[in-house]
C-alpha cells in the first residue's frame, strides 16, 4: 500500500511540475489612450421624430436638444392598446430614454422582450436627431 501512495505522490507532483512548466503566459494587450471623440453638438430645440412601427402600434418620440446635448426624449406615440404592451413599454421606455441621452445618439441597446418597441425607438429619435444636427 505504502509503494501505491508513494507511486501516486510522485505522479501528483510530476503533473504538478509539467503544468507548471508548461503553462501559457498571456500578457493583455497594451492600454490604448482613449482620445477625445469629436463631440456631436446639436441645435438647440424640440425635434419631432418620424412615426416609426412598432408591430403593436406605432412609436414616435420627441427628442429635446439643450446647451447643444440631447437633454430629454419624450414618447409622443407608443404601443399601449393591450395590456401587455402598457406593462412592456412602461418598463422599456425609461430605459430608452435614459440610454439615449446618456449615449447623445439613437444607438441604445435593444430592451429584452420589447424588440419592436425599441427598434421603433431608435428610427424616430434618429430621425429628430438627423434635424438637430448642425
Amino acid at each position: 500500500m505504502k509503494k501505491y501512495l508513494i507511486g501516486f505522490g510522485v505522479l501528483v507532483v510530476g503533473g504538478f511540475y509539467y503544468l507548471y512548466q508548461n503553462q501559457r503566459v498571456v500578457t493583455p494587450p497594451p492600454v490604448q489612450p482613449i482620445g477625445k471623440n469629436p463631440a456631436v453638438v446639436y441645435k438647440n430645440g424640440t425635434y419631432t421624430g418620424g412615426v416609426a412601427d412598432a408591430y403593436y402600434g406605432n412609436v414616435q418620440v420627441e427628442a429635446i436638444v439643450n446647451g447643444g446635448k440631447l437633454a430629454d426624449v419624450q414618447f409622443l406615440q407608443y404601443p399601449n392598446t393591450h395590456s401587455t404592451s402598457v406593462y412592456i413599454n412602461s418598463q422599456a421606455m425609461p430605459y430608452l430614454k435614459q440610454e439615449a441621452i446618456q449615449a447623445q445618439n439613437a444607438s441604445v441597446d435593444i430592451v429584452s422582450g420589447a424588440t419592436y418597441t425599441s427598434m421603433a425607438f431608435q428610427q424616430s429619435l434618429a430621425s429628430a436627431l438627423t434635424q438637430a444636427k448642425s
